[in-house]
């Protein structure tokens, strides 16, 4: 046996009609592979922009998930600050009300950087998304509700909502 081809094996066409039938049909399973290729690249496209924004979600959540844990440091950190305030003027220059000044200012600095938002702010619109309502008094008849007090501040992280500020409304 011969690993040779003889030209009786092939079938060859015989006619221009055949070989232009044989040619389109050729030229539309190409466009057909073509096609199926784009659609499986534009797939692969939109899963790798899929995986990236799941990704950044995770990120995410999982930072916002560190500031949430420490806002009761920074809770401490405001109260001890408004005691050594209210206290008399040897404790507040005292060494160690002067290292929590720092301290405190160091991390709300970074955090604030980062896109920490403290709320905070008296006089206010009050609004439900970011403020929780915890006491509520008589106001001057207008209907508009104003935040009076800030009991303890709210924060934002890049503008989700980590903690409502717990205040008392007016109005």
């Amino acid at each position: 046996m011969s690993d040779e081809v003889t030209p009786e094996e092939f079938e060859v066409p015989s006619t221009v009609e055949e070989i232009l039938e044989e040619r389109s049909e050729a030229e539309v399973q190409r466009d057909e592979y073509k096609d199926a290729l784009q659609r499986l690249q534009a797939d692969f496209e939109n899963y790798k922009k899929r995986v990236a924004r799941t990704a950044d979600d995770v990120v995410a959540r999982a930072v916002a998930d560190v500031v949430a844990k420490l806002l009761p440091v920074l809770d401490a950190m405001d109260l001890a600050q408004a005691h050594f305030e209210s206290a008399s003027t040897s404790e507040l220059e005292s060494v160690e009300a002067k290292a929590l000044v720092q301290a405190r200012s160091l991390l709300l600095d970074t955090l604030t950087k980062e896109g920490l938002q403290r709320v905070d702010e008296a006089g206010v619109a009050f609004d439900p998304q970011v403020h929780d309502a915890v006491m509520h008094v008589e106001g001057d008849g207008s209907g508009e509700q104003i935040v009076d007090d800030v009991l303890r501040a709210g924060y934002q992280w890049k503008g989700t909502v980590v903690r409502p500020a717990m205040v008392r409304v007016k109005g």
